[in-house]
């Protein structure tokens, strides 16, 4: 991807702080401690079963259903779950966790010989990867991060995973490895924060997906399906 150019922006920032009646400060800023930080208390001690009933229960609310499955049964478990969502077509990101999860001949064999096309994105075809998502029955990702608190999936968009694969298809699976279930928000937060600091590239899209599309903005009547997937799946995969 392009990096952008910053124009002005020493400008800016003087006029930022001339705004606030100070002087710039380009040194000595440090994140402040709070006396009180409940965001870390909440779920405090959760095991990892813990995690997973609480997701089970907030799968329910949001209209997603739940597979469980282990590495083994995850090609069986993805096939029956793209079959109770009528077949293809299918898009998925180019990521190597489907190889690595031992997918790779259901992507480019078995659905194909089947008749259900599979398209992998691809950074040099441009626009014509945003199109295979609009005709897509199928979108199918693996999560970065997965809160349990709100049964989310955390994505990161990048030029080999455009977010048009989890938003433009008529159904979206998410494949959760157990081992990415956080409690809440606060956790996945500290997750980024760190790789930054470890100097891992973070991507500037990074989408947060709760089940299919919704709205309640009509007269608070929940609608489920207005403005992208109108159904969603999780599977959970134990990788621990």
């Amino acid at each position: 991807m392009a990096k952008g150019t910053i124009k002005q922006q020493e400008s800016f920032l003087n006029r930022i702080a001339e705004s606030l009646g100070r002087e710039r400060r380009t040194e000595g800023v440090s994140v402040p401690e709070w006396n009180y930080q409940p965001q870390y208390k909440t779920h405090e001690g959760c095991t990892a079963d813990d995690l997973v009933a609480m997701l089970k229960d907030h799968c329910v609310n949001i209209h997603t259903e739940l597979i469980e499955t282990d590495a083994a049964g995850l090609y069986d478990a993805l096939r029956r779950q793209v079959s109770r969502f009528e077949g293809g077509p299918v898009i998925i990101p180019k990521d190597r966790r489907f190889e690595a999860y031992g997918l790779q001949g259901l992507l480019t064999e078995d659905w194909p010989a089947e008749g259900i096309p599979v398209w992998e994105w691809d950074a040099e075809q441009g626009e014509k990867n945003i199109q295979k998502a609009e005709q897509a029955n199928v979108g199918i990702t693996f999560s970065e991060i997965a809160l349990a608190e709100s049964a989310t999936v955390v994505l990161y968009a990048s030029e080999n995973a455009g977010r048009s694969v989890s938003l433009l298809p008529t159904t979206y699976i998410a494949i959760i490895p157990k081992s990415v279930l956080v409690p809440r928000m606060t956790q996945a937060s500290d997750i980024i924060k760190q790789n930054i600091a470890d100097g891992v590239t973070v991507p500037s899209c990074i989408n947060y997906i709760t089940g299919p599309s919704n709205s309640a903005d009509i007269e608070m009547d929940l609608v489920v399906g207005v403005h992208g997937p109108v159904k969603a799946a999780y599977i959970l995969v134990t990788d621990r």
